[in-house]
């Protein structure tokens, strides 16, 4: 087995490249087996206002890397107080609905179809900057107790699960923060953080930015469970993990261990990591975003080998990064984005749903996949959005998220005359207005506006520009009732006429 450290050292420094010069935001990449770490490259800075130089000490925000965190705390120290069969319901009893027989294995694995708290809040009209707090998040899942669909049928990516596992410990009197510092951080003398919201104090925590037309701005966001960090010190608790020595022993196999579907079928999302999966390759990690920061860790156990990418900027593609890097060392050779597919936007034969393929990508409801050619058709190599579209004709079939999909060419009617007026959802009193081509949502000035596409038979089209990240989702009219879909979320629904508020 031969490790091409230097060629793999020499990617990740043309990746950091990129970011040196004009005062822009940076980031780093660890490249590490068990034993040392192999590499350091950093680049750009931490501090745009502070010109302070970005480091493998900068500490950003994880995001959903969080996950593998949470997933080992739930799978190790805390499994006699919580088990992965176990119905939400059992620690949350609030949860009197289907989201309380979703149990905690399919919260944590994606196969919940749980909806996400920030989609279906975005729907609503709230922005990316709004802060929530925990407590009113709960209620309203509880309030709002619908799944997307059945739990189990297909695979689907949502951070609510994780959120609901998270209050189930804390009605226990446990808190995630500090069973991280107490099991993870203090056993090897590394510095993690886990804020309870965004605006919580975190030691030397660089600002995160996102590139506007007018230039770098500081970002912000109402979230919540993200742990912060550095890259090195992630490194260091990687490096136990591919050891398997405490306190990562056996961490490894029960996170990566085979989840499957209620019919059988077996997924490629494991408990808060992703299998990457083509030819003869197995590699295990997962990756982040926040508003302003992006991550992404990637292991091979094989070979017992990993890197570990972080920045302060929006606009590093971090997964295919890694997978650069991961093939550099390896020795391995990626498959290249390509597919036969015929570009444009597609509609569901039957439903809601939607479908565009532009370039190399495929947007499904709103998220976007890169493809690569299969023998029949084209492939995602995500494990938590997994496609295999085939064109036959003026038609693609195939899978989405292991769901049989089928999409046709759309047929423009008067689904956007009918559309027009007040819409409403007085339980959360919220209001979205149809005026020609707009949709206006939320209240006051900062209310967003969304630009409106007819795509036929009572479905709309809208885009929308939300802090950093551009949002798209469909509407689909039915009589007086209207139901937002976004691929996080598909539980709202809003009733035409006029309203008298309670």
């Amino acid at each position: 087995m031969t490790l091409d450290w230097q060629r793999a050292t020499e990617v990740a420094q043309s990746i950091t490249a990129q970011w040196q010069g004009e005062e822009q935001p940076g980031g780093a990449v660890a490249l590490f087996d068990g034993n040392q770490l192999r590499a350091l490259c950093c680049s750009g800075l931490a501090d745009l206002a502070q010109g302070t130089p970005f480091s493998a000490d900068s500490v950003v925000r994880f995001a959903s890397v969080t996950k593998h965190l949470f997933a080992s705390l739930i799978t190790g120290p805390l499994a006699d107080v919580i088990a992965l069969d176990d119905r939400l319901a059992q620690h949350l009893p609030q949860l009197r609905g289907p989201s309380g027989q979703v149990t905690v294995g399919q919260a944590l694995d994606m196969t919940a179809r749980l909806h996400d708290l920030r989609e279906t809040l975005s729907l609503l009209g709230l922005s990316v900057y709004n802060a929530t707090q925990s407590d009113d998040l709960l209620a309203f899942v509880a309030a709002l107790d619908k799944l997307n669909y059945s739990a189990g049928r297909e695979i689907s990516y949502s951070n609510t699960g994780y959120r609901l596992v998270e209050e189930a410990l804390k009605a226990k009197g446990i808190v995630f923060a500090e069973r991280l510092q107490r099991h993870i951080c203090q056993p090897l003398d590394i510095h993690l953080w886990a804020p309870e919201t965004w605006f919580d104090i975190v030691p030397g925590l660089v600002p995160g930015y996102w590139r506007s037309d007018s230039g770098w701005q500081l970002a912000s966001a109402g979230l919540h469970l993200s742990a912060s960090g550095s890259v090195r010190d992630l490194s260091t608790w990687l490096q136990t993990l591919l050891r398997d020595e405490e306190p990562g022993r056996g961490i490894l196999a029960r996170l990566t261990a085979t989840r499957q579907l209620t019919d059988g079928r077996v997924t490629g999302y494991g408990l808060g990591v992703a299998h990457s999966r083509f030819g003869d390759v197995h590699w295990v990690g997962h990756g982040g975003s926040h508003a302003g920061y992006k991550s992404y860790f990637l292991l091979d156990p094989q070979r017992g080998v990993g890197l570990a990418l972080v920045a302060n900027r929006e606009d590093v593609s971090t997964y295919d990064c890694a997978l650069r890097i991961m093939a550099v060392l390896t020795g391995q050779t990626l498959p290249q984005p390509g597919h036969s597919l015929m570009p444009g936007l597609y509609v569901a034969e039957n439903g809601s749903e939607w479908l565009e393929i532009s370039g190399n990508n495929a947007c499904w409801l709103g998220v976007t996949e890169t493809l690569y050619p299969s023998e029949d058709g084209a492939i995602s190599l995500s494990s938590h959005l997994p496609m295999q579209l085939r064109q036959k004709g003026t038609v693609i079939d195939g899978e989405i998220g292991h769901a049989a999909k089928r999409f046709v060419l759309p047929h423009r009617d008067d689904s956007l005359a009918q559309a027009q007026g007040r819409w409403f959802c007085p339980e959360w009193r919220s209001e979205w207005v149809i005026e020609g081509d707009r949709l206006v949502m939320g209240v006051g000035p900062s209310a967003p506006v969304a630009s409106l596409e007819c795509l036929g038979q009572g479905r709309l089209l809208a885009t929308a520009q939300d802090g950093p990240w551009e949002k798209r989702f469909a509407l689909h009219i039915e009589g007086n009732n209207m139901t937002f879909l976004l691929n996080r979320s598909r539980v709202v629904t809003a009733r035409r006429g006029d309203i008298h508020w309670a």
